[in-house]
């Protein structure tokens, strides 16, 4: 999975970027100091895996990670080439979800290029430049499917669709926001629009203002909130100063911290976890002497397919899975126990995977 953080520059995407994956990217008080995207590589915490590497003492131990890119600060007219406007669009292409860093801090030591804080205004500047963009895509998309018409009607309902997509980014709407059955949803994905990315806000606050977790009661924060809510993104209230203060830390002092601020998980947990509900994501884990591994699928994905994660063959060849839930492995102690107590069960092909599958997979070549 890559996560694509933007957001205006000086809202804290930087500060919030090195808090998260230690990468050390320059944080500056001046626009563009993000310029060459900076890339790191978060393992994802799952305590799950951790319990099994006790249990079997594995000689390599490989949880599922996420790559997080530093995007540089965009301005307007990023969508015509200004500013470093080509570069953030052709880095965000490559995403598969954004992180959306929205400033909802006053400070009077940290400059904000539009002089004071506002979200809706922040927001829709990026929006904006994205929408532009993807009106060119989809204006070439509306001609060839005309061209299409000509010579087989059944086209028409493609083109109606497109249309009424294209009205709602003319109306300065992302495309994320239209109405969809499945069927839209799947040819609008065909589509390489920016707006119809997955979006999660991270409502950046100051520390004096996220209090447990949450964020009630600042005004910047219900401004973002209720842009998400219309237009079918996430949010998440962060405090980039407090990530920052905790990434250097370790775990014990770092549970006591978060203890003491009120917080069961760090950004870091939070966002993942929001990350992973926005995309559908879910974990299966492999485990054993040699390794134990946590591996990433989307929800409603069934055994062979999963087993084709782990290698081609796999999924070629595959017979069976061997199956027992995290929780009923951890309540009998042992693989050999779980297994004396019939909880480990043979499943086929039409098996749908679930969160937590602890597999062996079976196959033949």
């Amino acid at each position: 999975m890559k996560l694509g953080i933007v957001g205006l520059p000086n809202v804290g995407k930087s500060t919030l970027f090195n808090a998260i994956t230690n990468a050390g990217a320059q944080s500056a008080n001046y626009p563009f100091c993000t310029i060459e995207p900076n890339v790191g590589v978060v393992a994802v915490p799952d305590k799950r895996l951790d319990e099994l590497a006790k249990m079997y003492e594995p000689d390599k131990y490989t949880p599922a990670t996420i790559e997080f890119v530093d995007i540089a600060g965009l301005v307007k007219g990023a969508s015509k080439g200004e500013g470093l406007g080509n570069k953030f669009l052709s880095n965000i292409r490559e995403v598969d979800a954004v992180v959306h860093v929205v400033r909802c801090f006053e400070n009077d030591d940290i400059i904000h290029v539009d002089g004071n804080i506002d979200p809706k205004r922040d927001i829709d500047t990026i929006n904006v430049e994205l929408i532009l963009s993807d009106i060119e895509i989809l204006e070439r998309r509306i001609d060839k499917t005309q061209k299409l018409i000509k010579g087989d009607k059944k086209y028409q309902a493609d083109l109606d669709f497109f249309k009424r997509v294209k009205e709602a980014l003319d109306m300065g709407r992302p495309a994320r926001s239209v109405e969809c059955t499945p069927e839209e949803a799947e040819l609008l994905s065909s589509v390489s629009l920016l707006t119809n990315k997955p979006v999660i806000y991270a409502a950046n606050l100051s520390d004096s203002d996220f209090k447990n977790g949450s964020a009630d009661g600042n005004k910047f924060f219900d401004a973002v909130k209720e842009i998400a809510e219309s237009e079918n993104a996430a949010v998440l209230p962060i405090c980039a100063e407090i990530e920052a203060e905790i990434s250097g830390m370790e775990n014990d002092e770092k549970e006591l911290f978060l203890s003491e601020m009120g917080l069961e998980q760090s950004g870091l947990d939070r966002l993942i976890n929001a990350c992973y509900d926005l995309l559908g994501l879910i974990s299966f884990l492999t485990a054993g002497k040699q390794e134990v591994r946590a591996w990433t699928i989307t929800k409603g994905t069934k055994a062979p397919q999963a087993a084709g994660k782990i290698h081609t063959d796999f999924e070629r060849g595959f017979i069976r899975a061997e199956v027992v839930s995290y929780d009923e492995l951890m309540e009998c102690g042992s693989m050999t126990a779980a297994k004396e107590k019939g909880l480990v069960r043979s499943e086929g092909k039409d098996y749908v995977m679930k969160d937590g599958d602890i597999v062996l997979f079976r196959f033949n070549v």
